[in-house]
């Protein structure tokens, strides 16, 4: 049998013993050994070169030797969503009974979540992907790491996590702590927010709200806007500041801004806490500042 047609019937390289025998290759192991050809990745998946497997052939041969029905999560599935995971284990679930070998993680789920295909791989939901990354991490932050980047590249919300976390309790004790974590901090900003600016007279009824152009484009949600003067407040926490990613989307978000005409006065949390007078300093002359200025044509976009 010639390799070009063996390698048409495999995956990326990879392939059954199964299949390689019913393709008239009767000891498909000899040429797996020291020196030979082929390498065993997992007890009956072949890999048709003796070269280092690439992550896609990694990933075919974890689920072929998982078989059918069997879906990627943790972090392998979180890279493939786009987020960042340091890729340890294989982590698949699968709809009956099965064994792992080394760093393939092979977990009965009844019933294994509905998948999704990226880039020709079966993947659980962003939330079941984080949450069962997290279950293998020992460092929080790590997990608040992945955590924030769930949560800020839109992948997922706080509230998916968090059932998510509920309905999978089962090692999930970190992923818990991060989010109430996270939602104690930005509870307690905006709690201190709000206090701070009614203390200096600078009171508004849009918390969150969403502000388009007058064009009906989306420019974005800060944490507190005076529509009078059009000045946008944000609290950057950063525990969703993490990478280059986040940092350029900060940037993309002010440029934004700038290209609209707001203002904007960026506080950290911390800083609010800790120092609320020079806060409260920066953000009346910027207030002063929008005032003296024509109102940019911008409007809240209302929620129906």
């Amino acid at each position: 049998m010639r390799i070009e047609h063996l390698r048409e019937r495999s995956d990326l390289g990879v392939i059954s013993a199964g299949t390689l025998k019913s393709l008239g290759v009767t000891n498909p192991w000899r040429r797996c050994a020291s020196g030979g050809p082929w390498q065993r990745m997992y007890p009956g998946v072949v890999l048709l070169h003796n070269g280092p497997p690439t992550p896609d052939q990694q990933l075919t041969a974890a689920l072929l030797r998982a078989g059918p029905g069997a879906v990627v999560t943790g972090a392998w599935a979180c890279r493939l969503h786009g987020l960042p995971a340091r890729a340890r284990e294989i982590h698949l679930l699968v709809p009956g009974t099965a064994r792992g070998s080394g760093t393939l993680v092979l977990e009965r789920a009844s019933p294994v979540p509905a998948a999704s295909d990226v880039g020709g791989f079966p993947l659980v939901p962003a939330a079941r992907a984080v949450v069962d990354a997290c279950r293998f991490m020992r460092s929080q932050d790590e997990a608040t790491a992945l955590i924030a980047a769930a949560i800020q590249r839109g992948r997922c919300t706080p509230a998916t996590l968090q059932a998510e976390a509920r309905t999978n309790r089962f090692g999930t004790k970190l992923v818990r702590t991060v989010l109430e974590d996270l939602g104690r901090a930005e509870s307690v900003a905006e709690r201190d927010a709000r206090r701070l600016s009614r203390k200096i007279g600078l009171t508004t009824p849009h918390w969150n709200a969403t502000i388009a152009g007058a064009d009906g484009v989306i420019i974005g949600r800060p944490d507190a806007w005076y529509d009078d003067v059009g000045l946008a407040w944000e609290i950057d926490s950063r525990a969703f500041h993490y990478g280059p990613r986040d940092y350029e989307r900060t940037l993309a978000r002010n440029s934004r801004y700038a290209a609209a005409g707001i203002l904007v006065v960026q506080t950290l949390p911390t800083r609010l806490r800790d120092n609320p007078e020079s806060v409260a300093r920066e953000l009346k002359a910027a207030h002063r500042a929008a005032a003296a200025r024509p109102r940019p044509p911008v409007h809240v976009v209302e929620v129906t």
